[in-house]
């Protein structure tokens, strides 16, 4: 009696998505190998086969069983859920066999986790892509991170497995960052979990977001490149990219970056003010900024030339070259940028200064609730029922997942795709104020009224960010004030220009 052994996948979690081939494996098998939760969708199927389920880490005991039936003469099913040959037990088997087996073996291929999850999402594996597993139980870590800065540099699009389980917390965020250093922050991303089971959850989000989640292994990421986009709750990636524009792929249009310059990192109304009084004070300066509106708002000078080239730790290498100096003016809770500016610094040899606005909060705290982070403040803002969120729009979506049941209002800088990301997310247009702040103790109290908003939420963005005026509203108008409280300040740091220029000037003339 000569044996035979099928790998068969059969496919996410749904009975409808097995394939035919798959069905007829598993219905002429006299013996079943699998993981026992692998057989949960496809028990309709087994009659009187025999049943052999090995737990979970026993992998290749599993695969030796299935070659020792099939040796034996039996039919076998070794079950494997997605494709058996994906991050499954194909591989595992074919180490195990002999060059010439006494039996027949063939691989059945199914919808692996990549595509299955993609179909939720839209279409966002529609070009190049990769996949990558976070597991590092096979696999050192250093080789998964080395892997993920090359997929991250390639810009491919790609889908991250087993996320996160109870003992490996840290690794996704480390790879997330990796992303990062060459990815937009609002590069379109997907998180699904369950897919095509029971609890299926399915969302879209940005890059940046993702680094305030939490996942675990039944949790699937797909992360976009420079061309994914958004079309309603769905993701794609165009099938090609001949009509590429400089713009749309985040390069710059501008001139190179100049040489011989001190850079400003700013975004704030305060960066700007200091980039524009080294201008006057005869400095070369290069102020770098983010996006279109950043460019509008920033001031004019004979001796300031404003940047805005590629986003991305190896865009900044290359622009920082043969830079004077960095002078760091970024808000006070943009902690990735400025951890990126002092590694950059350390590495190329350039001086680095950091500026950052003095806090706003009063000896007496009396009518604030301070908060540790964007979550803490959903939860704490909650039960008030209609919420003021003067915090912008990059921690909009972790608070509208904190506290999904809550009525937020919010005001967002007048970018359409800023404006569009809020509605996207749930928030209705009239809920939605467009203006460039920061404003006035009057304007709050008129805003909040009119809204009938019951708490605030913001940040410590001191003074020159409107937290005086916004604390004086809320102190008007009886309304509790939930802050969440700033990042630690780098060490060394400059609460005023004046420091800070005496400073900057004086390393610039050692270096002369």
């Amino acid at each position: 009696m000569t044996g035979h052994l099928s790998l068969v996948s059969v496919g996410p979690g749904d009975l409808s998505l097995v394939p035919e081939r798959a069905r007829q494996a598993l219905q002429a098998a006299e013996v079943i190998v699998a993981y026992d939760l692998y057989l949960t969708w496809v028990r309709p199927l087994l009659t009187t086969q025999e049943v052999l389920t090995p737990p979970l880490t026993q992998e290749r005991y599993r695969a030796q069983l299935a070659l020792q039936k099939a040796a034996e003469g039996r039919r076998v099913a070794l079950v494997s859920s997605g494709d058996i040959g994906v991050y499954a037990m194909a591989g595992l088997v074919f180490e195990e066999l002999p060059d010439d087996p006494p039996f027949g073996v063939e691989v059945i291929p199914g919808i692996t986790s990549a595509t299955a999850c993609a179909s939720l999402l839209g279409s966002p594996l529609t070009h190049d892509f990769a996949t990558l597993s976070l597991s590092d139980l096979l696999c050192p870590w250093e080789w998964i991170e080395q892997r993920a800065r090359h997929i991250a540099q390639a810009d491919l699009a790609c889908v991250l497995y087993n996320v996160q389980s109870r003992a490996r917390r840290e690794g996704v965020y480390r790879v997330l960052r990796l992303m990062l250093e060459h990815k937009r922050p609002d590069t379109v991303c997907g998180v699904v979990r369950n897919a095509y089971r029971e609890g299926q959850a399915v969302r879209v989000t940005t890059l940046e977001a993702l680094l305030q989640d939490e996942f675990d292994m039944l949790t699937t990421l797909v992360i976009g490149n420079r061309f994914t986009a958004r079309r309603g709750r769905w993701m794609y990636t165009p099938r090609g990219y001949n009509d590429w524009q400089p713009e749309r792929a985040g390069e710059s249009v501008s001139a190179p970056p100049p040489q011989d310059t001190v850079w400003v990192y700013s975004g704030t109304r305060d960066g700007n003010a200091l980039a524009l009084r080294l201008a006057e004070l005869g400095q070369s300066v290069t102020l770098s900024v983010a996006s279109e509106l950043g460019a509008q708002v920033a001031p004019a000078h004979p001796n300031l030339r404003v940047y805005s080239g590629p986003p991305g730790v190896e865009a900044r290498r290359r622009a920082l070259r043969g830079a004077r100096a960095i002078v760091d003016a970024t808000h006070p809770y943009a902690q990735a940028i400025t951890a990126q500016l002092r590694a950059l610094s350390a590495e190329l040899e350039v001086p680095y200064l950091r500026y950052e606005r003095p806090s706003g909060l009063p000896a007496d705290l009396s009518g604030l609730t301070l908060v540790d982070s964007f979550e803490a403040a959903a939860r704490a803002a909650a039960p008030y029922g209609r919420v003021f969120l003067a915090t912008g729009s990059k921690d909009l979506e972790t608070f509208l997942r904190a506290a999904p049941d809550t009525e937020v209002f919010v005001r967002l800088t007048p970018q359409p795709d800023v404006l569009r990301r809020a509605q996207e997310l749930g928030v209705p247009a009239g809920h939605i104020c467009a203006m460039v702040g920061p404003f006035s103790r009057e304007f709050n109290v008129a805003q909040w009224r009119a809204w009938n908003i019951a708490a605030v939420v913001t940040k410590d963005s001191g003074d020159a960010g409107g937290f005086g005026a916004k604390r004086e509203a809320a102190r008007d108008l009886g309304l509790p004030l939930m802050v969440v409280r700033r990042p630690p300040p780098v060490p060394g740091a400059f609460f005023t220009a004046d420091a800070l220029l005496e400073a900057l000037f004086f390393q610039l003339k050692e270096l002369a």
